[in-house]
This record gives C-alpha cells, structure tokens and sequence, in this order.
C-alpha cells in the first residue's frame, strides 16, 4: 500500500510538535532526568508507538502493521546498542547529568534528519536497482560478525574520526560552558566540549544507521513504514537511556544476539529470490533471538555470579577528558 503526501505530512507535524512539547515543555531548564521521568516517557512512546501500529492495522491491514512492528522491535532493540555508545561517550566526555538530554535531544534531531534522508536514498535506489538488495544483505552479514567481536568502544572513541577533526580545527573552550555548544569569549566564537560530544553522537548514529536501515528495507520497502519505525524507536531513545544507562552493563550477551539478528536479516535479504520468509516469520525469529539474548544476559549478570571489580560501570568516578 502507498502513502500519499498527506499521511507524511500528518506524521512530520505529530513529530516536530511532540519535539516542541518535550524541550519547550518539559525540558525547558536543563536537569538531570530522574528514573521515574524516563520510565514514564518510555511508556509514552511505546504505547504511541503501538496505538499507530494498531492504526496501521485497521487502515492498511495486517501485513503493513506487523511490517512496522517487526522494523520498530529491530530498531528498538539495535537502539540499545546506542545506549551501550552513549554511557561510553558522556563518560569519556564526562558531561554533566544535566546536560545529557540537551545532546540527546539535539542528536535525534540530526538522526531523524539523516535517517529520512537515508532511507529516502534507498528507497529510490532500490526501486530501480534490485541488485543493490544484495549489497545491503552482504553489508548486515558483514556488520553482523564485526559486532560479535567488537571490541572496547572507550578505544575506538580514541580514534573517532570526528573527534579528532574537532581538536585539530574547531576553536575550542577547554571547560563546558553550562548547556551551550558555542560561546563568545574575547570577541570570537567558541565551540564548547559539549558541541564536540554533539559531534560524536551524530557520528556514531551515522555507524548505526548504516546497519539498522538496510535491516527495515529486508522487511519492508515501504518508504513510509521503514521512516515510520525508525522515527519511533528513535524519538524513544532518549528516555530509553536515562531507563538503561544504569544498567546496560548487565547486558553481557546482548551484544551476540544483536549480531545473530543483523546476520538473520543479511541472509533473508541475499535469499529473498529464492526464499520468501513471511513477516510474521521473520518477527517471531528476531523476538526470539532478542529474548534469548536478554534473559541469557540477566542470568549470566545476577549479582552473585559476577565477580565484584566486573560492575565497573556506572558508578565509577568519571575522568575529565581534555579536549585540546
């Protein structure tokens, strides 16, 4: 089924006004967000998430809406992989509580701009070029093993790309300046460490993108649904961190799964040809492998079977990083 102009132009307004009402509203004055505000505002965009799915349904049919639901349950998940880079990156900036939001905010802004242009991209691509179907299979099979051996994010920050641009060319304060991303000090203008922390987040979710929006078009390549799901998980990916932040480390062998999951849908998108696998299917392995990967890690993470220096994390001190 397509969708005219109108239905993009009614989700375009529902997203931008719910962005005004989360930064003009609720996060007027920068604060530290509290578990229970980030537990509601989860609820709030799951429960939106799945009254549009149910719109979906009754508009389009099943097919459509178990397409966005099994596009928003993989990008919902591949978002804690996000959550796993962002604890890394705020500790190795060491920003501020308070401030993290106004990244967040800032960073989906940028990534729902990326995404649509992406996934616009490939919508146009794959409409004229069936063949690229199996590029973007061979780059999830690829992005599928190099996750199962990734190694440390805190090193791979050391060689971002962006960050060290950021030092060599942008004119830099060395301290944070409150919320700001850009002052002016002795009549010229200052990136703050906080716009280079800004920086890195778009960065990284350019890396993400790469990987989550070929999996949606092994789905579906339904433009509207594959932007639909993504917009959905990422508008719940701020909430979703303040949720996680604390705890993601407890997520040992999510990591393998999330890899199971990107190798699964590079396979079904290089076999589409030969082998129709129903949505449906395909939703029901994903969930498993996603449920198999959660509870394995909440059994291998319980407090009295980890060593005690294991739960590093979240409560130690962080360090300032120097930015110049």
């Amino acid at each position: 089924m397509e969708f005219g102009l109108g239905a993009w132009a009614l989700f375009l307004v529902f997203v931008l006004g719910m962005l005004a009402v989360d930064l003009g509203i609720f996060h007027r004055r920068a604060h530290a967000v509290a578990y229970r505000e980030a537990a509601v505002w989860s609820a709030v965009w799951v429960v939106l998430s799945l009254l549009f799915c149910g719109g979906l349904w009754l508009r389009a049919g099943p097919e459509i809406a178990l397409q966005f639901l099994t596009g928003y349950l993989i990008e919902k998940t591949l978002a804690v992989d996000n959550i796993f880079v962002f604890v890394v990156i705020f500790g190795f900036f060491s920003v501020p509580l308070k401030y993290q939001h106004r990244v967040l905010f800032w960073g989906v802004l940028g990534a729902l701009v990326m995404r649509g242009a992406f996934i616009g991209l490939g919508a146009y691509v794959l409409e004229r070029w069936h063949w690229v179907m199996y590029v973007f299979g061979g780059v999830l099979v690829v992005s599928g093993l190099k996750l199962a051996v990734r190694g440390s994010e805190e090193e791979s920050l050391e060689r971002n790309p962006v960050l060290r641009w950021s030092r060599k060319l942008l004119p830099l304060t060395l301290e944070y300046r409150g919320h700001h991303f850009w002052v002016k000090e002795g009549g010229r203008w200052l990136a703050t460490p906080l716009f280079v922390v800004l920086l890195v987040v778009e960065f990284s979710d350019l890396v993400f993108a790469i990987d989550s929006i070929p999996a949606i078009f092994a789905i579906t390549q339904n433009a509207f649904i594959v932007f639909t799901s993504n917009v959905f998980a990422i508008l719940g990916l701020r909430a979703m961190y303040f949720l996680l932040a604390g705890v993601v480390h407890r997520f040992v062998h999510l990591q393998y799964a999330l890899a199971l999951v990107l190798v699964f849908i590079g396979v079904k998108m290089l076999i589409a040809d030969i082998l129709h696998i129903p949505t449906g299917i395909s939703l029901g392995i994903v969930a498993l492998m996603l449920t198999g990967g959660v509870m394995s890690s909440l059994r291998a993470s319980r407090p009295e079977t980890m060593e005690s220096g294991e739960e590093e994390g979240m409560g130690e001190e962080t360090r300032v990083h120097p930015i110049g």
